[in-house]
């Protein structure tokens, strides 16, 4: 990449060239994912337990009903946060470590 000089009216700042912003509005949307306290407890819960966990296994520690602790499940797999797999009638959560890596390295970019 190459750093270039932009300049403005208060100051100049280097950025890197181009901006791919395909990368950024992905990134956006799995941050955005995460700006929720429930779904970061969640998240954390899935993450220390080691293994892929149910929503029943979850709802006893948020204070959220059935439905909404699912809901909040399905943004966090819908931004690649987690996975789902499907045992009968019931969905199991773990962590995407692909994608959950590759938002490390984004986040690192974009501020680092």
């Amino acid at each position: 990449m190459t750093a270039t000089r932009v300049e403005s009216a208060c100051c100049s700042v280097t950025a890197e060239t181009p901006i791919d912003e395909e990368a950024v509005s992905k990134a956006a949307s799995a941050f955005k994912a995460l700006g929720d306290p429930h779904r970061l407890t969640m998240l954390q819960l899935i993450a220390k337990s080691g293994e892929a966990l149910c929503v029943c296994d979850l709802e006893e520690h948020v204070p959220l009903s059935q439905p909404t602790v699912s809901h909040h499940l399905k943004i966090l797999a819908e931004a690649g946060i987690l996975s789902r797999e499907q045992r009968g009638r019931w969905v199991y959560y773990s962590i995407a470590e692909k994608r959950v890596g590759e938002m490390k390295l984004e986040l690192g970019e974009l501020c680092c």
